[in-house]
């Protein structure tokens, strides 16, 4: 069924996030469709891959669940250094966890690829009368800062395929640029553009 113009690509995702947001457990929900309610922290950063098809393209994510905790801090460089998409996820119920995201967030525009896909994800959404952070107002932050913004529950998996889908919809638009028989796309307009005025 895939047609001729189906293309294959190969993302690199980072998650990152305070400690306990429910990082590995959103993963662990895409990627296996499992949720465990007491999930040990991630040690350094755990990798998992899923493929999902989206857009004429299938795209195989390379997921890296980074640890939260502030010890691992400066590795995630290391992770996130070339990712093609980041999720920031933040917990609802911990108005912290929503702050420290937002650091995230300013961390990635200073050092992370510039044409990087960022999500940022509230996480916990089943928890809702414990909420800490608005919806309202992380969508405003979201917005005006160019990431586009879901709540998910790892538990409920309330949006949590949503999320990887919407990544995956979004990249292609962005691959050109990065595969080498795109480079040429990429200089042809300059190139018509001089002749037609050398020769007119």
């Amino acid at each position: 069924m895939a047609s001729s113009g189906n293309k294959n690509i190969n993302a690199k995702l980072v998650l990152l996030g305070d400690v306990g947001a429910g990082k590995s457990s959103l993963v662990l929900r895409f990627v296996k469709g499992q949720f465990i309610e007491f999930q040990e922290s991630t040690i350094g950063a755990a990798f998992f891959s899923q493929t999902v098809a989206a857009n004429e393209a299938t795209v195989k994510f390379e997921i890296w669940d980074t640890a939260g905790q502030e010890r691992y801090h400066s590795l995630a460089p290391m992770y996130y250094r070339g990712a093609a998409a980041a999720i920031i996820v933040y917990d609802i119920t911990n108005q912290t966890s929503f702050d420290r995201a937002k650091k995230w967030v300013q961390e990635l525009r200073a050092q992370g690829n510039p044409n990087m896909i960022m999500a940022l994800a509230g996480n916990k959404s089943d928890m809702l009368d414990a909420r800490k952070v608005a919806a309202e107002e992380a969508q405003t932050y979201a917005q005006e800062n160019g990431l586009f913004f879901m709540e998910t529950s790892a538990k409920t998996a309330n949006n949590v395929n949503d999320l990887f889908y919407e990544i995956a919809k979004r990249l292609p638009l962005l691959q050109p640029a990065s595969n080498p028989s795109g480079m040429a796309l990429v200089d042809r307009p300059a190139d018509t553009a001089t002749r037609a005025s050398c020769c007119s």
